[in-house]
């Protein structure tokens, strides 16, 4: 999906940008960047949107959101009172258009490759976190220092890419609009029922040409996306309220009846609700 570009504040002759996000909620509006992003969760859940990918966040995840990737954080209002994320960015030539390409980065060649989707990272995730912890209080070398050992890291540790999908033409500001309005009526009023007429009434199209325009751009129908927000948001009640009848979390989701809703849960997740329930 392609969005409003988001410039990071960039202080003067600074290659290596630091961030917290400390909100109640994250920045939730679709966007990109040049920058490659590494993100910290320290606090809060929500949901994640990267390029055609949808899951959910919690506290400790490690994220790396690769440049002019699209996406946005959805934290859940419900969930912890604060939100907290510490992000790193840079780019690729942020050193000079050379720099990583040395010999001694070498071991790093799979991290840029793979981060043109994003990743989750699954493993050595206390030592990333360690060294995340330690960039408040460290001097612009020192930062630069822990950046190479978060990458060194990350690139040793096991970790699952995000977006199978890169939509890679460049789109005009309107088309932009039109993606991350359609973004945010969808994620305000994924409860609802949403035809396909009224989304693409919001999109200011026919049905028709709705449906051919975000597929062309996500590689999926709006109807997928639709339950595959509806899916996260479900999962989030199955873990998090256990008293919650299985056929209420349905409704609270969306879905209009139980069957529908373990048929589309199952398509999503390969497994159906009650098997979350047992784990919980």
């Amino acid at each position: 999906m392609k969005v409003h570009p988001f410039k990071i504040p960039k202080p003067e002759n600074s290659a290596l940008i630091y961030q917290e996000d400390i909100e109640a909620v994250f920045y939730d509006k679709l966007h990109q960047h040049n920058e490659i992003q590494i993100s910290f969760i320290e606090k809060g859940n929500g949901t994640l949107l990267v390029g055609d990918h949808i899951s959910s966040y919690v506290e400790n995840d490690i994220f790396i959101i690769g440049s002019n990737l699209p996406h946005a954080f959805k934290s859940d209002k419900h969930g912890a009172t604060e939100s907290k994320m510490l992000s790193l960015f840079f780019t690729e030539s942020s050193f000079g258009d050379t720099f990583f390409e040395l010999s001694e980065f070498k071991e790093l060649n799979r991290f840029f490759v793979k981060s043109t989707k994003g990743l989750v990272v699954k493993s050595n995730k206390s030592d990333i976190i360690e060294c995340f912890k330690k960039l408040k209080k460290a001097s612009k070398l020192e930062r630069f220092i822990l950046l190479l050992e978060i990458l060194k890291r990350i690139a040793t540790a096991k970790s699952e890419t995000l977006s199978t999908f890169i939509y890679e033409k460049t789109y005009s500001d309107n088309e932009g609009n039109r993606m991350r309005h359609v973004f945010e009526y969808t994620m305000t009023n994924y409860q609802k029922d949403i035809s396909l007429e009224t989304i693409a009434n919001e999109a200011n199209m026919t049905k028709n040409a709705f449906c051919k325009y975000f597929k062309k751009r996500t590689n999926k129908t709006y109807v997928t996306f639709l339950n595959e927000i509806r899916v996260e948001h479900a999962t989030r009640l199955l873990e998090q309220q256990v008293d919650l009848p299985i056929i209420e979390i349905a409704e609270l989701s969306g879905f209009n009846n139980l069957s529908n809703f373990n048929r589309q849960y199952k398509k999503v997740k390969g497994h159906i609700p009650s098997f979350v329930r047992k784990r919980v």
